[in-house]
């Protein structure tokens, strides 16, 4: 049972993760962070959205029986824990407020969470 996912949920994991982007990204720019910093948690965003997304194309395939290395399927697992880990590392030893935060933190979640529901929408998408 495949079915095409509705317009509805396309335009919401889209949303999601456009406003997790740019509220995150946006937080980066405004603050008064050094430039080093604001390259560390930048650095960190991508990771995740990568590593969430070639996670969420491994799984898949896997469950497709579509040949996917164990070491590749491995490499995304730990990249995926590794970027939130050191999302959580850098927060937890940052002189920020707690909103802030927690600011970061739910913007990251939001963009990898969208980001994973985007490449699922793209992948049912061009199912035939």
């Amino acid at each position: 049972m495949n079915q095409k996912p509705s317009s509805a949920f396309i335009a919401a994991s889209w949303v999601a993760m456009a406003s997790g982007m740019l509220g995150y990204i946006i937080g980066l720019w405004r603050s008064q962070m050094l430039l080093n910093e604001k390259g560390y948690y930048f650095t960190v965003l991508i990771l995740g959205l990568f590593a969430v997304i070639s996670l969420q194309k491994t799984v898949r395939d896997r469950l497709e029986n579509i040949a996917v290395t164990d070491i590749y399927y491995s490499i995304c697992w730990v990249c995926t824990i590794l970027s939130i880990v050191l999302l959580a590392v850098g927060l937890w030893n940052a002189t920020l407020l707690s909103s802030e935060k927690g600011f970061y933190s739910f913007a990251f979640l939001l963009s990898l969470f969208g980001a994973i529901a985007v490449q699922k929408n793209t992948r049912d998408s061009q199912i035939k």
